[in-house]
């Protein structure tokens, strides 16, 4: 008898035991599986982006993510007025977002003070180590990592390309901002090959909307016969205004986004930046699996387009040599 009430103590306990295993296993699958929580932030109004914006979106579907299903997006903008930047990159560090991605170097750098620890994607940085955002393109060595466009280098080219274009350039009128991290390296870039081919350059700083009306009208003042504009976020939140006043002051002009030629500019050459923020996607899916910032290499440009607009051209009086033409990956007629 004795042994049978023990063997029926020990049932009992198994079986209290097996029911409260099954209990937390129950509670466990009906927990809901944690939503990725992602942070945009961009300098510019999200309605300067929305190219840039689906591209992101799209890239994050390639991979299986549906905004608003199985990842969320906290998209912040600092509406062209970058002292917001801060604020906008501490909010998102209180949100305890997953991975912070940013469109633009300035925007990295608010969110590199915001936190150490929260990984960052770039969608494009002309210098990220020049910058001080990585340690090196192949191994970045700390919390961010993401896609560089090779701005600086890319400066230079487009200077070649407008003196093709516009034969008798001599004065070349540049438009950047001194706040952009890579600013400094773009403009020494340009200022080599200006050299180089015996142009001379005349740098306007354009840190708000008012400024680009002044920088013209210092260009024009300066007898300047032509505009190469550096990346920078305000200068592209009013790239409409930057292409008329070109072709109001009869300037060719030479752009860092395809979107200024769609606008009526005359000229692009560089990378597609929509492409880079759908390749974002990628960083961002194999870091929300585990990877380490620090060990995902910056991705480098593999392909550079080249678009010209043909209606501006005419309006500026500009005739387009055809071994220029011919090496158009677009051309606007």
């Amino acid at each position: 008898m004795e042994r049978a009430g023990k063997n029926m103590k020990r049932k009992i306990t198994v079986l209290s035991l097996s029911a409260m295993l099954f209990a937390l296993c129950s509670s466990a699958e009906a927990q809901p599986a944690k939503i990725p929580r992602i942070g945009y932030l961009s300098g510019n109004s999200l309605s300067a982006i929305v190219a840039r914006a689906e591209a992101f979106r799209q890239g994050l579907r390639e991979l299986g993510y549906t905004e608003g299903k199985n990842i969320i997006i906290e998209w912040r903008s600092a509406e062209g007025k970058n002292d917001r930047l801060p604020a906008l990159a501490a909010e998102l560090v209180r949100l305890k977002v997953d991975v912070i991605v940013t469109a633009g170097p300035t925007q990295t750098r608010a969110a590199k003070a915001a936190t150490s620890t929260i990984p960052i994607v770039m969608t494009n940085d002309g210098n990220p180590v020049g910058d001080g955002f990585v340690a090196s393109l192949a191994r970045p060595g700390g919390n961010i990592t993401g896609l560089s466009t090779l701005a600086p280098e890319l400066s230079g080219k487009r200077l070649e390309i407008l003196r093709e274009v516009a034969a008798k350039l001599s004065r070349v009128a540049i438009l950047g901002a001194s706040t952009r991290p890579d600013n400094a390296q773009s403009l020494k870039d340009v200022e080599l090959a200006a050299g180089a081919s015996g142009l001379k350059v005349q740098y306007l700083d354009v840190l708000s909307p008012k400024d680009i009306e002044t920088a013209f009208r210092a260009a024009s003042k300066r007898q300047a016969d032509g505009v190469l504009t550096l990346p920078s976020g305000i200068i592209s939140s009013h790239r409409t205004r930057i292409a008329e006043l070109a072709v109001k002051n009869r300037l060719p002009a030479i752009y860092p986004a395809s979107q200024f030629v769609e606008a009526g500019g005359v000229l692009f050459y560089g990378v597609n930046l929509t492409d880079l923020d759908r390749r974002a996607a990628v960083y961002v899916d194999k870091i929300l699996k585990g990877a380490k910032p620090a060990d995902l290499p910056v991705e480098q440009p593999k392909k550079f387009e080249f678009v010209i607009n043909l209606k501006t051209a005419k309006q500026l009086g500009l005739t387009i040599p055809p071994n220029v033409l011919a090496r158009a990956d677009k051309v606007i007629r």
